[in-house]
């Protein structure tokens, strides 16, 4: 807690310049907030706290974030501050088309354009489901207030008969059961009643969890808040603290960029790894660092991935537990107190001085939901950063979470140059595809999806699924869902919409995936990759006007974030005047 002596005084605000002066415009401003109906005694020379809020009715990751923002306001109340709250765009996963991924630059914009144009002291950021946390950091960044994000939280555990589902993973799994003619329309109707039980975001380590995960290994969440089951009365306080916690941040002056450092960063990714978290990470936290001023490459994540194990034992890249199993066996916090040695201690998080003093008397309770270094889920990271003359500048393979015989593989390509032929000719006999064949997705990347879709799960063909058929090496520029599973290799760059070496390849070629080794190899001389290159010609523009021609014109690789070139380049934005 602050003291009181250490509280800023009002015309150190911010917010003092649309308030505390005594021209025209101040009281113009004092007259508004009359007119919302506050008392001056409620507002004036108090922190003014913006809470951001995600929630929507067709958003069911956030649809609790309605009354989480109640718990906010409780606390900056408490604590003295004046909390506003602010309904910003709503990026639903399950809903949004093309893709929310699309979007999570445009809700960069708003967060940082909000925030740096109204009277804010500090912010209260409120996400969970995959785009939303990347895009809330990344635009509060570039503003650089005091700042505290609050997830979401995952939802409860799926049941159906005598088992427990986990959202998307399962869904998957029992897609291609139906498929495989193993389970029929009533199994299917039970499924889609059990899956998803509560508000929240997905309870496997997909992409939401892991995002969650690494915001608050980045040290922006209070201590334990990003496993917090939704619906669970903890996270109701978790939100209170965070309201009470914002109005000493902005008394103490600590802002956002004061947290993400360097050594942030590479903690965040450490957790990621050994949480053998969603690949999608990559692109959001490369992106997340950029707009902290930290460059953040694939290499960071290769060289890391060799030093830190999987030890958490969570679906999909574990066997058997889901989120909540996660929390009660100590969340993130156990989780961390596991890899002391492969973090940096002594930096500031938005609630300690040091991450050391954040995770003083922090417990594992369950030796196999998080395992102990002994034992790990993997001995190296669960994502694996590949290179070669197919990928140039990169690609990634969540290899944990593939059949073992695939992570080393040498077979023909079949190739799709678009999702929709891809669903429509998959199961065709002329093909020929076989367990042994590479399934190839191109024009899904960053440009070419458009904004690089899920779509890197590609299906098998029904009649190897009822052979027992599983898994098979698939490769794309697009992404792939965080709850997805498989010998998927993903966010191949430079995309093959800009002619990257993805363009290139026929069906009949052979390919080589080597993870041990960290190459994807297209096994055709270089002489006729010129030839073929001669031949290409660029497709035509997705968009001819509007948020889609922005974004096809300023949309950077997957290797480099995927930010928007103009929001990621280096300079200053000057405050307002309010005067």
């Amino acid at each position: 807690m602050v003291d009181m002596t250490d509280r800023r005084r009002p015309k150190e605000l911010r917010s003092h310049q649309w308030y505390g002066t005594d021209g025209l415009r101040s009281f113009s401003h004092r007259a508004r907030t009359r007119q919302l109906g506050y008392l001056p005694e409620e507002h004036l020379g108090k922190p003014v706290i913006a809470i951001l809020n995600t929630w929507s009715d067709i958003n069911p990751c956030h649809v609790h974030l309605r009354d989480r923002a109640q718990a906010v306001k409780r606390g900056v109340w408490q604590a003295g501050g004046f909390p506003l709250e602010f309904p910003v765009a709503t990026l639903s996963e399950t809903f949004q088309k093309p893709t929310p991924m699309l979007y999570r630059n445009l809700l960069a914009m708003e967060t940082e354009e909000l925030l740096r144009s109204y009277p804010v002291d500090g912010a209260v950021l409120m996400g969970g489901c995959d785009k939303s946390t990347p895009a809330l950091l990344m635009g509060a960044a570039s503003v650089d207030l005091p700042t505290v994000f609050v997830p979401a939280g995952p939802m409860l555990p799926g049941h159906w008969r005598n088992e427990v589902l986990g959202s998307g993973t399962d869904m998957w799994k029992y897609w291609d059961d139906k498929r495989a003619g193993l389970i029929g329309d009533c199994e299917m109707a039970e499924l889609e009643s059990g899956l998803a039980r509560s508000p929240g975001h997905c309870m496997t380590m997909g992409t939401a969890s892991t995002l969650t995960a690494a915001a608050e290994a980045l040290g922006v969440t209070v201590p334990g808040a990003s496993s917090i089951p939704a619906v669970d009365s903890g996270h109701d306080r978790m939100a209170a603290a965070a309201g009470l916690r914002i109005v000493e941040l902005v008394h103490q002056d600590r802002t956002l960029n004061d947290i993400l450092t360097r050594d942030a960063f590479e903690d965040a990714v450490t957790t990621v790894l050994g949480l053998g978290g969603s690949t999608n990470a990559v692109i959001h936290l490369i992106a997340m660092a950029g707009r902290a001023g930290v460059r953040l490459t694939l290499d960071d994540f290769d060289r890391i991935a060799r030093t830190v194990p999987v030890l958490a034992n969570v679906r999909p890249g574990g066997q058997t537990y889901l989120m909540e199993d996660f929390h009660f066996a100590g969340g993130l916090p156990g989780f961390l107190s596991r890899i002391p040695d492969l973090l940096h201690l002594d930096r500031p998080t938005v609630s300690y001085d040091t991450l050391r003093e954040q995770l003083e008397g922090a417990q594992v309770h369950n030796d196999d939901v998080i395992r102990p270094r002994d034992n790990p889920v993997a001995s190296e990271g669960g994502v694996a950063v590949l290179r070669g003359n197919l990928c140039p500048d990169g690609a990634v393979i969540k290899h944990i979470a593939a059949e073992p015989h695939l992570l080393k593989h040498t077979g023909p390509a079949v190739v799709f140059d678009d999702y929709r032929t891809m669903q429509r000719t998959i199961n065709d006999p002329s093909l020929n595809i076989t367990a042994d064949s590479v399934l190839v997705l191109r024009n899904a990347g960053p440009k070419g999806g458009p904004g690089m879709p899920e779509y890197g799960m590609l299906p098998l063909p029904d009649h190897l699924l009822k052979q027992g058929v599983r898994d098979m090496v698939r490769i794309s520029d697009a992404r792939m869902s965080g709850t997805s599973y498989g010998a998927c290799v993903l966010h191949v760059a430079p995309e093959s919409y800009i002619g990257g070496p993805l363009a290139l390849v026929r069906t009949g070629d052979s390919i080589t995936l080597d993870v041990a080794a960290r190459t994807l190899q297209l096994n055709v001389d270089d002489e006729e990759l010129v030839r073929r290159r001669a031949e290409w010609t660029p497709p035509p523009a997705r968009y001819e006007r509007g948020y889609g021609a922005l974004y096809n014109e300023q949309i950077t690789q997957a290797d480099t974030g995927c930010d928007f070139e103009f929001l990621a380049r280096p300079g200053t934005v000057q405050d307002p005047y309010a005067g």
